[in-house]
């Protein structure tokens, strides 16, 4: 009988996470959020980070059990899927966020007169218009990386009708998007 060793290795792997602050493979790691500095290191949405020494945000941190403990993290179990799922749902709030953006927080961050309600964005403050375009285009691109690992691992995905009222909000805006028509 020939084995595979290869594939064999490959299948045991395939089930097992590491955890990314000391490096141990296990069926699960743990999922909590912190303020603390030392979680941009180890969150996975904040890897291309530049601001991570001074960042006050909340971050989505996976890790095992012990360094959990170490560190004084509050979590859950989670295994891959639901690494994947939790790290989806991040990402889309992301998005909702810039949807809202565009669609009216802007006008308050400029504070544009009333009577300029209907002025678009881009027109007002287009320096401001790429950045926030460029923003959400990172986050589409990142939510397809989630939405394609779901399909490789043929998983469904979770809420899925939330991508077509995504891609018509922006489209309502005026807007394009990478993630549909």
């Amino acid at each position: 009988m020939q084995i595979d060793w290869a594939k064999t290795i490959e299948d045991i792997f395939a089930n097992q996470v590491s955890c990314p602050r000391c490096g141990v493979l296990t069926p699960q790691l743990v999922a909590g959020y912190s303020r603390a500095p030392w979680a941009a290191d180890y969150a996975p949405r904040c890897q291309n980070c530049t601001h991570k020494e001074d960042c006050e945000s909340r971050k989505l941190v996976f890790l095992c059990e012990n360094c959990a403990k170490e560190l004084r993290l509050r979590a859950r179990p989670v295994d891959q899927e639901g690494m994947m799922t939790l790290l989806l749902q991040e990402c889309r709030k992301d998005l909702e966020e810039c949807l809202d953006y565009l669609a009216e927080y802007w006008q308050e961050d400029l504070d544009v007169p009333p009577e300029d309600a209907d002025a678009r964005l881009e027109d007002v403050a287009p320096d401001i218009f790429e950045e926030e375009t460029a923003w959400r285009a990172r986050l589409e691109e990142e939510y397809l990386t989630y939405h394609r690992w779901f399909r490789d691992h043929h998983i469904r995905i979770p809420d899925p009708e939330w991508r077509s009222q995504y891609v018509e909000e922006v489209i309502g805006l005026g807007y394009t998007t990478a993630l549909g028509d």
